[in-house]
């Protein structure tokens, strides 16, 4: 498998992927944004239909309306906080009617229809700098931005009291968040970019303690999810977005049973008592 260059590219974009992608999740869901990574890959899919017309680039394309979309998710929040969920579903809708008029224009319809669910064995050697870059920005800012992040998180407001610049660091990883997600959907798919951001994190809160375990264990699910997923693909001829997210489907499945199971048996053996 490894003997080819596309599946090394893979890989590689995999592995970088796995690391980024949780990070970003993590604040998502603890946020109370699971569905953030869904508008936006939608979004991003204007984009590539606007770099397609344009003749330019489409992940810079999906990039730039990815930040756009972003930043006015952020803005709907604050104007209606007590109904945040919202501020996705109009963004969300905007970006599916944006991509359905403009795809009616595209005539490479092959590189159009690439975006939907990815294409992570065809990345080119420039795609894979550009995640490699990306990756390094948002585990520099993940890293440096640990503590605030993680005060964020937890409360918004009371971070704000506490004297942390969230405004600043919003803004920050709201464009790393854009960035990831534009990366992600030319990779495993704009329509299920969303389950990778999400997916690892869902499994890795069943069983972390903390917020850093819940950091750790997310990426460990992210990298096993991917490097299953792609050798499975591989072998059994199947896409390699689906499978990974099927993967990650079905280990969440796994986990959840293995609780219950536990729980049962463990009041079972109260009871006996």
């Amino acid at each position: 498998m490894f003997e080819y260059a596309f599946m090394r590219r893979a890989f590689a974009v995999g592995l970088l992927l796995g690391v980024i992608m949780p990070c970003i999740g993590v604040m998502i869901v603890l946020k109370r944004l699971s569905m953030l990574g869904d508008a936006l890959s939608h979004t991003s899919l204007a984009g590539v239909a606007a770099g397609l017309l344009l003749d330019i680039d489409p992940v810079l394309g999906a990039t730039a309306t990815c930040v756009a979309a972003a930043f006015g998710i952020e803005v709907i929040r604050k104007k209606i906080p007590q109904y945040a969920e919202l501020s996705i579903a109009v963004m969300l809708s905007a970006g599916v009617g944006l991509a359905g008029v403009l795809s009616g224009f595209v005539r490479n319809a092959a590189g159009f229809n690439s975006f939907l669910f990815g294409s992570i064995v065809a990345i080119t050697p420039g795609e894979l700098t550009a995640t490699a870059v990306i990756s390094v920005l948002v585990l520099a800012a993940f890293v440096l931005l640990y503590k605030e992040l993680f005060a964020i998180a937890l409360d918004e407001n009371a971070a704000h009291r506490a004297g942390v610049p969230v405004g600043a660091v919003n803004s920050l990883y709201t464009i790393l968040t854009a960035a990831t997600v534009s990366v992600a959907a030319r990779t495993v798919g704009a329509l299920i970019v969303s389950s990778m951001l999400v997916l690892p994190v869902a499994c890795a809160l069943q069983l972390a303690r903390s917020y850093r375990q819940t950091v750790l264990f997310s990426i460990l699910f992210a990298e096993g999810f991917i490097a299953a997923g792609l050798m499975l693909a591989f072998y059994a001829g199947l896409k390699p977005g689906g499978t990974i997210v099927l993967l990650g489907v079905g280990c969440l499945l796994v986990i959840l049973a293995g609780k219950t199971a536990a729980a049962h048996f463990a009041r079972r053996k109260r009871d006996t008592k």
